[in-house]
């Protein structure tokens, strides 16, 4: 694992999960497959990207992940979203499939880079940090869950009005600590092509999002923007 790189508004109530058992676990496992040649996703200076994408204080949606893509180019250490010049993968389809229907705009997305989502305040997260190439799911159960947890957890106690979207069971059970009371929990099935035709297509998320948004005096996400 790279040297901790995060912004202050993170590190400060994140700091103490660095020195926790789990974690030193976990930096202990990633060493061992750098070690032994394992090509890992992300590079170790986009594990933590989500966070210095979007600062604490600033986040207005959380959208929570499981796993970073595994194939060469994909990950860049946010959710659901491809480097620029890679093929949007299948589940990001039908998320721009749904914005364009939800939102009546066209649905003529130019890549698949979330990043300017991610600079409005929309923090897309995954469950698992990093993975092992071609090899799906390969890094979970190893410490990155619960780092992750603890976000939520942060998220959920220190900030008000935030959107959390949470699609599919592996999301919405990671985000039953969100305090409701406080932010906007909205459920959908996962958008990828198994599911996404029994209820994530025609969820209208995008729009109760940004109609919350405004509600609570916020800016709504410009979700059409995909400017670098």
């Amino acid at each position: 694992m790279p040297e901790i790189d995060l912004d202050a508004g993170w590190l400060d109530p994140l700091q103490g999960e660095f020195d926790q058992p789990y974690m030193q676990s976990l930096r202990a496992f990633l060493r061992s497959e750098k070690d032994n040649g394992k090509i890992i996703y992300p590079k170790g200076s986009e594990f933590f990207a989500a966070l210095n994408s979007t600062p604490l204080n600033e986040v207005k949606v959380v959208i929570l992940g499981q796993d970073p893509y595994h194939g060469p180019g994909q990950a860049h250490g946010l959710c659901f979203s491809v480097q620029e010049g890679i093929t949007p993968p299948s589940s990001l389809v039908n998320i721009f499939k749904e914005i364009s229907s939800d939102l009546n705009i066209p649905n003529d997305f130019p890549h698949g880079c979330l990043s300017s989502w991610a600079r409005q305040g929309v923090l897309l997260l995954n469950s698992v940090l990093s993975v092992e190439s071609h090899q799906a799911a390969s890094h979970q159960g190893k410490g990155w869950e619960t780092f992750t947890d603890r976000i939520i957890e942060v998220l959920s106690s220190e900030r008000e009005g935030c959107v959390f979207l949470l699609w599919g069971s592996y999301a919405q059970k990671k985000g039953s600590v969100i305090d409701s009371t406080k932010h906007l929990v909205l459920k959908a099935p996962h958008p990828s092509p198994l599911s996404a035709y029994r209820g994530f297509l025609g969820c209208k998320h995008f729009s109760a999002c940004d109609e919350y948004l405004k509600a609570h005096g916020q800016t709504p996400i410009d979700w059409a923007n995909l400017s670098s």
